[in-house]
């Protein structure tokens, strides 16, 4: 058996998240880009054509915007770790970076954070 490993990305996702330590932050959600790198691994190399032999990335973003309404995370790294074990629920995935970008904290820069996890 070939191993095949490709790397899915879903990447500049925006949405409103409850995010924050601050009194400001707390009173509303703001604004978060969120981007995915998962490494797949597969038995082969995808030879049909078929989104059955892939991973579909669907489940990742929908599962965000779940935890995005359903939930206040405190800090990036949690949002980050949340996300990434959210991946890893897939048994093909078998590393996951995870970037949150806060873009409106500061008037000259972004601020965020990146975690890798893999089995």
């Amino acid at each position: 058996m070939v191993e095949a490993r490709y790397t899915t990305l879903l990447d500049g996702l925006e949405l409103p998240v409850r995010l924050g330590i601050h009194p400001h932050e707390l009173a509303a959600p703001q604004r978060v880009r969120l981007s995915v790198r998962m490494t797949v691994a597969y038995p082969q190399p995808v030879a049909n054509d078929r989104i059955e032999e892939v991973l579909d990335y669907d489940f990742v973003r929908e599962g965000v915007h779940a935890m995005a309404r359903e939930r206040r995370f405190a800090l990036q790294e949690t949002l980050c770790d949340a996300v990434a074990a959210l991946c890893l629920r897939d048994e093909r995935v078998i590393e996951v970076v995870v970037r949150s970008v806060k873009p409106d904290v500061y008037p000259d820069a972004a601020v965020g954070c990146e975690v890798v996890r893999g089995r």
